[in-house]
């Protein structure tokens, strides 16, 4: 009796990884044992990353936030401490928008919390 072997599904399995490793260098995006290891390491990058992306944008703008603040005379800490304070629901995302982009707005926001 023939060896059997499931080929379709084994080719498969290679094609995925070898098309994920598409635009490597040399070997990495040829052989499948070393495009293996390198896609592995690149999803495990793509993982981690996802959850640093968060924490480098709220960094950023709470820099954008406190930079206006101060411009106005009032520190980041002591804006968001009146924000909660007075219950305006604005995020920091938004804050920083209005910091950089709509100078009026913020300084409306600022003024509101005094």
């Amino acid at each position: 009796m023939p060896r059997s072997v499931n080929a379709v599904a084994s080719r498969r399995r290679r094609k995925r990884i070898l098309k994920l490793a598409k635009g490597y260098f040399g070997s990495r995006s040829k052989v499948y044992t070393i495009a293996k290891n390198t896609v592995e390491k690149g999803l495990q990058y793509a993982y981690r990353d996802r959850k640093t992306k968060k924490r480098e944008f709220r960094a950023l703008w709470i820099q954008r936030i406190n930079a206006g603040a101060r411009q106005h005379g009032i520190s980041y800490s002591q804006l968001i401490g009146k924000l909660n304070a007075k219950n305006i629901g604005l995020n920091r995302k938004v804050l920083a928008d209005l910091a950089l982009n709509n100078p009026d707005a913020f300084k409306a926001v600022i003024d509101a919390v005094k």
